[in-house]
């Protein structure tokens, strides 16, 4: 069910522009996150059991992952199709699939997908189902699209404190510019944290044979000042606008200065701060 509180139509156009406002931010930031995003990405492809020939739809694609990992395996009598809402995101991923004839990004909204019923062998998603308003009606969707028989396979974060990678910036920023703590129920980054929740919610959906798994996602970052440089990245500029109106700059080094030696705990003693986070990882089949 949607989030009673929320205007639904409102939040998602808030979601677009806050997700194309980030996008080139993701895109400076690729080169990190995908150290632990392309291990992420080959479980999910196993999970799925995505093979040569195979229809693969990718739910919350944002710059074309787990999309375009799944292109290279179904090849080009296969077929693999993104959908995201954010026009800037989509844009990227359109440019990083140039040479690819057998995969297009469409806009749209995931808790109705605009797409044939029964359509499709696969349905992936890495970290995107976690922002739709409604989760039951999302998981339908994404039951409606794939043939009988066909699995979904999708990554969701795991609770906050399982997850530094994100959670250090979030609670540093949080304090810092003393944000108000979003409630659990909200669509956000840890909405699905709760593996018996999102099981029900999933087996409510109309799917068979749900399992919730984790997966230790191996992030990792060159130092601490790396790890700030990507939180700065990837921060939201409504995040970025209160830290100047606050401090009087997006760059403000007392709040970045502090989110660098928040993973300081983490060094390995090498260089690199070690930062493995938390995953769920759905399998069901329709």
């Amino acid at each position: 069910m949607p989030t009673p509180s929320i205007d639904p139509q409102r939040f998602k156009d808030g979601q677009r522009s806050a997700w194309d406002g980030m996008s080139a931010g993701w895109e400076t930031a690729t080169e990190i996150f995908e150290r632990g995003g392309l291990p992420m990405t080959e479980r999910l492809l196993e999970l799925g059991g995505v093979r040569s020939g195979h229809s693969v739809l990718d739910l919350g694609t944002g710059h074309g992952e787990p999309a375009l990992s799944a292109a290279e395996v179904v090849g080009p009598d296969g077929r693999v199709v993104g959908v995201d809402l954010s026009p800037a995101m989509l844009k990227t991923a359109r440019a990083r699939a140039s040479a690819l004839h057998h995969v297009e990004f469409v806009e749209g909204d995931v808790e109705s997908i605009d797409l044939p019923a029964g359509s499709f062998d696969v349905v992936l998603s890495r970290w995107g189902m976690m922002f739709v308003v409604d989760q039951l009606a999302a998981f339908k969707a994404s039951r409606r699209v794939l043939r009988s028989g066909g699995v979904l396979a999708a990554a969701v974060w795991g609770p906050p404190s399982s997850v530094p990678m994100l959670h250090t910036a979030i609670r540093v920023l949080t304090e810092r510019l003393q944000l108000p703590t979003q409630p659990p129920e909200q669509p956000g980054t840890f909405s699905m944290s709760d593996r018996g929740t999102l099981a029900r919610t999933l087996t409510e959906a109309g799917f068979a044979e749900v399992t919730v798994t984790e997966f230790i996602v191996p992030f990792w970052v060159n130092g601490a000042d790396e790890y700030a440089a990507f939180s700065r990245a990837v921060t939201p500029q409504g995040v970025l606008d209160l830290m100047r109106n606050r401090f009087g700059s997006e760059d403000d080094p007392g709040t970045w200065d502090a989110v660098a030696a928040a993973v300081e705990p983490y060094s390995s003693g090498d260089g690199r701060i070690l930062l493995p986070s938390t995953a769920l990882c759905v399998r069901a089949t329709a």
